[in-house]
């Protein structure tokens, strides 16, 4: 198996970079307000938005520990990994680093999203920012890190085996 990576677009780049930043603030807001209690975030706390009864179910946390702050390590990590530099990064795991964590990630959102809807019957707006973020990173990756990685034949490697 070859393990060289090929480079991707400057787009892909940059796109991935400023949602891990935007990822992390959002998920730094949210482990301050679960640590400082829910009152803290700026939400409404009454209706089908609200806050206080997501961040303080029991969904909020996962093995015992707040999902927040599950949040705030997987976007420390991102936030390493979407980087320019570790994008130029010729070691083959860091990019597939990359790539699971996201996966891992959009996983974990699937989840949450259940939980809000079907069991907590409540959204929190900063969750949902969260969980769009993910998601909008699990597209760029999946667009790019399958070329990126070899896992996919080009087209001249197609056509070579006609």
């Amino acid at each position: 198996m070859n393990r060289s990576v090929s480079p991707v677009a400057r787009w892909a780049v940059v796109t991935t970079f400023l949602l891990s930043l935007i990822g992390l603030g959002l998920s730094i807001y949210l482990t301050i307000g679960h640590f400082r209690g829910a009152q803290f975030l700026a939400c409404s706390d009454s209706g089908v938005v609200n806050c206080a009864v997501v961040t303080t179910s029991a969904q909020s946390y996962f093995l015992g520990i707040p999902v927040a702050v599950l949040g705030l390590i997987n976007f420390v990590v991102m936030v390493i990994l979407n980087s320019p530099w570790a994008w130029r990064a010729k070691n083959y795991w860091v990019h597939v680093a990359r790539f699971v964590l996201v996966l891992g990630g959009m996983a974990f959102v699937l989840w949450l999203v259940s939980a809000e809807l079907l069991i907590i019957n409540h959204i929190c707006l900063y969750c949902t920012g969260v969980h769009i973020v993910t998601f909008a990173l699990f597209i760029v990756l999946v667009n790019v890190s399958p070329t990126q990685l070899g896992w996919t034949r080009s087209a001249s490697q197609e056509s070579s085996t006609l």
